[in-house]
């Protein structure tokens, strides 16, 4: 009792009274079915196109695509032509994993395919071949049991549409119009509005609608297109729309990127939907939400609020559609908006590396791509970054490539011609807690947060070190929300981070896959161009104070003090970690060499006073050590190294480098070469 108490007042003090009156008002309706009686069930036949339109508008098919046509508002392209020679990707990549979709094969979360049939069981997951059931009122099923809802939404999501569309594009195929509209009626037919697994969640309801609604532009002109397909997935649009205009407070509660692609579908089907009885509701309220939550979730400095790089993407990508659908349609956006936009654009530049476009893992990761428009892989933010700069200065930040191809389909073929834009380096983001030093060939990228909405992970004091585009120390990613034991959003933990941990302890307290309590605060010492120093105190009444020190040459130390109880009889147990990327290593004591190419590059770890163990462990099968997540649903190994002692007080350090450096400890002073770094009294050297 005492316990959920003080859960309960952390909550209070991080997330206000109002957001916990929600909760268990939420928890209430869904017991009680109020939910159900708010979004019932019914049957498409029950609701024919006439009961969604206006009076005025014609609802036989035939006459509803001849209205249509002539009162359509406009879209990122009228009708699709073929692509112009010589575009800067490779056209046959679409085509090819079209095909694929064609014979029954998905790419699931942007990276790997699985064979779920044409058209497939939409309410099972493939991993596991379980299904859900598709009866029930969506309230009545939990998104925690056995299977990780995300692998039977992945494929409702509709991501395949943009492929379709890119490959019609390339030789005007009617077989991807047919199959756009087969999946369309396979999946209208095996879900009825509110039942089932597919229409558990607005956010999934929003990406499904931009997805649906980039097809019917792309196919309208097709033979295939009949004006009873256009008819009936307009019912499908609308009725999209009601069910996320009827739970929009659920949305806004969770404070995230929900509120953001519920607000998108809302106004996207009240702006290119203007015949629908409520669209002047929806578009009023999504412009109103789309601006008020970039104000909230955008902070000041370009980063995003829920503390993730990928859903950092996520919203951009929702947020330059709407931005172009605005302006084509003479419904431009505030300039505080565009300016929230741009600036975040500019953020993300300078955490990714411009030669393969990536950057840290770090937050959750969920394998989201909102706008698969191109055939970059999953992990590079060049797409993203070269259409937001394009949208909010008419400026290119790399130069021409595979990532232009959403230029192409949202802005035309003259958008990715224009010359690049210069950008200065900025190192410091104190709202998202990011703060970067950069080195001759090399950068750290470092995680200290004053928390001001929910964190993600407990990563404080992480760091990330990149050299020559190779990302040495890593964060391990996500893997899965649901996965089973300690797979349950198991790297979200301190202990999947490079950082301290305390007693085998988080920074702070999960209560929940997502929700943390007591979050652990971080604060800034100092930064200049060549040191860095914060602490946090999430480990009261322990302090972890951590210095990084940019050597010359792409050295760098790493230095980590700990304070505890003063008594010397009160040992903590103090574990520093670093997870390296998968190279072939091989290690004498202290020290592992990894062979990421021709030099060999040294990680040495040490402890100022004291005995240490180290321990490096590769793909542990019975923990979530040395593993790392890029893509989700997906683990490949990785090396994490470990080095713990037990007392009361202890200084670590970690040197980066290269094999043929010398460094030794005597006494408080570790010799870096010909440098001499005082580990009690760190000013950088002398």
């Amino acid at each position: 009792m005492w316990i959920k108490f003080r859960t309960l007042a952390s909550l209070y003090r991080q997330l206000g009274l109002r957001w916990l009156a929600f909760r268990f008002a939420y928890a209430f309706r869904i017991r009680t079915g109020l939910v159900r009686l708010q979004m019932p069930l019914y049957q498409w036949a029950d609701r024919p196109l006439k009961t969604w339109l206006k009076e005025k508008v014609p609802s036989q098919p035939v006459d509803y695509g001849t209205w249509r046509k002539k009162n359509s508002p406009k879209f990122f392209f009228e009708h699709i032509n073929q692509l112009p020679d010589n575009v800067p990707w490779n056209p046959q990549l679409a085509v090819d994993e079209a095909e694929r979709i064609l014979s029954g094969e998905l790419k699931y979360f942007t990276h790997e395919f699985q064979k779920i049939g044409f058209p497939p069981d939409w309410h099972k997951d493939p991993v596991t071949g379980v299904n859900l059931d598709s009866n029930k009122h969506w309230s009545q099923l939990s998104d925690e049991g056995e299977v990780d809802i995300k692998f039977i939404w992945e494929a409702s999501r509709f991501s395949f549409v943009y492929t379709l569309a890119r490959a019609y594009a390339i030789n005007q195929d009617e077989r991807y119009a047919k199959a756009f509209w087969q999946l369309t009626q396979s999946w209208t037919e095996s879900n009825p509005p509110n039942a089932g697994p597919n229409w558990m969640d607005g956010q999934e309801a929003a990406l499904r609608l931009m997805a649906l609604i980039f097809g019917l532009y792309t196919f309208l002109e097709s033979p295939v297109t009949t004006p009873q397909h256009v008819a009936d997935l307009t019912i499908v649009i609308a009725s999209h729309a009601q069910r996320i205009y009827s739970n929009t407070d659920f949305a806004i509660f969770t404070r995230g990127n929900h509120s953001i692609s519920e607000a998108l579908g809302l106004w996207m089907t009240g702006l290119l939907f203007p015949e629908l009885k409520d669209s002047e509701k929806y578009l009023s309220f999504g412009c109103m939400s789309l601006e008020r939550e970039a104000a909230q979730q955008i902070f000041p400095d370009g980063s995003y609020s829920m503390y993730s790089l990928n859903y950092h993407r996520f919203v951009l990508q929702v947020y330059l559609y709407a931005i172009r659908l605005g302006e084509l349609n003479g419904s431009r956006f505030s300039e505080s908006l565009y300016q929230s936009i741009s600036s975040s654009v500019d953020y993300l530049y300078q955490l990714i590396d411009p030669q393969t476009g990536q950057m840290p893992v770090y937050g959750s990761n969920d394998g989201a791509l909102v706008l698969p428009l191109n055939s970059c892989d999953f992990t590079d933010y060049r797409p993203v970054i070269q259409l937001g700069s394009f949208i909010t200065k008419g400026k290119l930040l790399f130069k021409s490539g595979m990532w232009d191809e959403d230029l192409f389909w949202l802005c035309g073929e003259s958008s990715y011609s224009l010359r690049e834009r210069e950008i200065q380096d900025k190192t410091n983001f104190p709202n998202g807690g990011v703060y970067i030093l950069h080195n001759t060939n090399s950068k750290a990228i470092i995680r200290c947060t004053d928390f001001q909405e929910r964190p993600s992970h407990a990563d404080q004091l992480h760091v990330d070190l990149w050299w020559r585009g190779i990302n040495i120390a890593c964060d391990a990613g996500t893997y899965l929300y649901s996965g089973e034991d300690l797979w349950r959003n198991g790297l979200a933990h301190t202990s999947a981070h490079n950082t301290i941990t305390v007693d085998s302890k988080d920074q702070m307290k999960m209560i929940s896959r997502f929700t943390w309590v007591d979050w652990a605060q971080g604060k800034v010492l100092q930064q200049s161009e060549k040191l860095w120093q914060g602490e946090h105190n999430g480990y009261s009444p322990v302090t972890h104070k951590r210095t990084v020190l940019m050597l010359d040459d792409d050295r760098w130390l790493i230095l980590d003090h700990l304070s505890g109880a003063q008594s010397h009889h009160h040992h903590h147990h103090y574990a520093l970690h670093w997870l390296l990327n998968d190279f072939p290593y091989t290690q004498k004591d202290n020290t592992i060499c990894l062979w990421p190419v021709l030099h060999k590059y040294k990680i040495q770890m040490g402890l100022l006073a004291g005995s240490a163990r180290i321990s490096i462990v590769r793909a542990d099968p019975k923990s979530t050590r040395g593993w790392r997540s890029r893509y989700y649903g997906h683990k490949e190994p990785a090396l994490s190294a470990m080095l713990e002692t037990e007392q009361s007080q202890a200084v670590f350090w970690t040197f980066f480098g290269f094999e043929s450096d010398s460094v030794k400890l005597s006494g408080d002073i570790l010799q870096i070469n010909s440098l001499d770094v005082d580990l009690k009294n760190i000013d950088g050297g002398r």
